[in-house]
Order: C-alpha cells, then structure tokens, then sequence
C-alpha cells in the first residue's frame, strides 16, 4: 500500500509548463536575459549602475536611453499594425521633423513654437499616410513607401533652402527633453513613458482600443456594427506619425543636428521588428504595447551587446538578424509545442 505522502499530484505540471512556455512574454524575455547574461559575462561590470553628478550612468541605463526613440516609433507601429497596416515611412517622418526644426529655429520661431510646428509637420504626414489607405483604399505598404521614398528628399530639400546642407542649431527646450534629466532620471524615458501611458490607457481603457481591433479584425464586420473604419485607420496612422515626430525630435536634438539621409535610418525596420518580436501579428486584430516595449529593448541590448563584444559595426545587422529569426522560430505555436513535450518528458526522465 501507498502512503499518501507516495502520491505526487503530476498532473498540473504539464499543464503549468505548456501555460508557461505558451505566454507571448516568455520567449522575449528569456531572449533578453539571454543577451543580457552574454554582456554581464563579456563585460564583468556591465551590470553596474552609478550616480555622477546627480544622473544615473551605467549599460543598463544606456540601454533604455536609446532604446527610447526606437520604442517610440514601435507604440505608433503597433497601433497601425493593429489594424492590419503598416508604416513604411516612420524613418522619413523623423528626419522631415528633424529639418523643420533646424528651419524654424534659424528662422527666429521661439522654441516652444518650433516644438508645436514640428509636431505639426508629423500629424500633416500621418493625416497624407491616413488619406491614402483610409479615403484611397491604396494598399498600407504602398502608400506609405511613398512618403518613405520621398521624405528624406524633402528634408533635404528644406535644409537646402533653409540653412544649407547640415546646419545645426541650439535649443536649450528640446535639448533638454532629449538630453537632459529630470532628478536621476533622463527625460526622454520620462517623456517617453508618459507617451507609453496615455497610449495604453486610450488602447485598453476606452472604447477606441476595441474599435481599433475590431477593425484589424474585419473592416468589413466592423462597419457592419456601426464602426467607422475608415476614421479609425486614420486615427492609427496619426497615432504612429505623433510618435515619429516625437521621436525625430529626440534624436535632433540629441546630434543638434539634422542630416535627413542618416537620422532615423532603418528606424521603420527596428519598430516592426519590436512589435513582431512582441508578438504582434502583421495579419492585425491584436495591440500589445507592453510587449512592443520589450521587443525594441530586446533590440537595442542586442546592439549594445555588439558595440561592447568588439565587433566591428558591420555585424550588428547580421547577429540581429539571426537572433531575431530565433526569436520569431521561437514564437511558432507548432515549435513551442514541441519544446514544451520535450522539457516535459525531460523533466519526467530526471524524476524517475
């Protein structure tokens, strides 16, 4: 006979495993501390944070520090790719913001107003981006591969006639929202995460996050209930050139400089990258911010990882490429099965 301390209830286990390994958050997060752990170890003092002249300085700061602008462009990202679009053009929004504010501050604009009007000049490209997929019906890849293409030439084409090739200019205002710090803590995570939150609670916490779903769900279902599709697309994507514009002006003012060819380069990529390693789904219908969030910090620690490891710059596309494909294999329900019943019959084989 069998006490009954003898019975082990092995039931629940599997079934705890496979809820595990199924969460979306899993496999980005180990992916992260994966990377992580790779740093702390080629580093000794990677994980190390200190304090100098009141601001917080250390690998892990830097991490979130510039991972913040490419993050930025992800939440937009993941809104528009919520409703099954996408944004080809959020590198150009960056750099055509970059050059009006170089413009208006050479031409005298206080600073306050030069902030108003560059963040203008984004919502004027995501309201040209809305018009053609939401009025036209032109395919979202299509149509905002236009202004992708075109964008960095206007920029150019602003700096040309307004301040020469590259001019630089000063702004203690936006400098200090990219650069500066509010106690310990830099302001561009501070802004940043005041963006993040108001996002999340217009996404979770009103009606518009339903809609916005529902109509990356089925168009066509959505305005059979009475949901304007068409206004909910270009809500999506003045929401993602908003955060573009606020990104450009980050990174503008961070270099004090605006050179349309290089600023924001591939940001588009990293953005989609973090919302698919996220989660998100390009087929539409779902909006993870949170997860979006990790996937661009996934992202940037696999850069700094990169710088810090000694390899020369034109490896980081490569290795990122590769763990993001590992990533995303990771991501397959069919291969998460399998490597749920093979930890689980390796972990019965250990308590025999």
């Amino acid at each position: 006979m069998k006490h009954s301390s003898d019975i082990r209830p092995h039931a629940p286990a599997p079934s705890r495993l496979r809820a595990l390994m199924a969460h979306r958050a899993v496999w980005p997060v180990l992916a992260l501390a994966l990377i992580l752990a790779v740093d702390g170890m080629i580093s000794p003092g990677f994980f190390q944070i200190r304090i100098v002249e009141g601001r917080l300085f250390g690998n892990l700061v830097d991490i979130l520090y510039r991972a913040a602008p490419t993050a930025l462009v992800a939440l937009g990202m993941a809104v528009v790719i919520g409703t099954k679009g996408i944004d080809l053009s959020v590198g150009s929004i960056v750099a055509i913001v970059g050059a009006v504010i170089t413009w208006r501050i050479h031409a005298g604009d206080p600073h306050w107003l030069v902030l108003v009007i560059a963040l203008g000049s984004a919502l004027l490209c995501g309201l040209w981006n809305g018009c053609l997929v939401a009025v036209l019906d032109i395919q979202p890849i299509i149509a905002t591969l236009i202004l992708m293409t075109s964008g960095r030439g206007i920029g150019l084409m602003i700096n040309l006639l307004y301040g020469g090739t590259n001019p630089s200019f000063t702004s203690p205002l936006l400098q200090g929202l990219s650069v500066g710090h509010v106690g310990l803590i830099p302001t561009r995570l501070v802004l940043f995460v005041a963006i993040f939150a108001a996002l999340w609670l217009l996404v979770r916490r009103t009606a518009f996050g339903l809609m916005l779903e529902s109509v990356g769900s089925s168009p066509a279902a959505a305005n059979i209930v009475g949901i304007n599709a068409r206004l909910i697309i270009y809500a999506a994507y003045l929401i993602s050139a908003f955060c573009s514009g606020w990104a450009g002006v980050v990174l503008a003012a961070d270099t004090h400089t605006s050179d349309p060819v290089s600023i924001g380069l591939n940001i588009e990529l990293d953005a989609i990258l973090a919302v698919v390693i996220g989660g998100g789904s390009l087929a539409g219908g779902r909006v993870y911010l949170g997860m979006t969030i990790l996937g661009a910090l996934v992202i940037q620690a696999l850069t700094t990882s990169i710088l810090t490891s000694g390899l020369p710059p034109e490896y980081n596309l490569v290795v990122k490429a590769v763990v993001v494909i590992c990533v995303l294999l990771l991501q397959s329900a069919n291969l998460r099965r399998a490597l749920t019943h093979a930890l689980y019959h390796a972990l019965a084989r250990t308590k025999r």
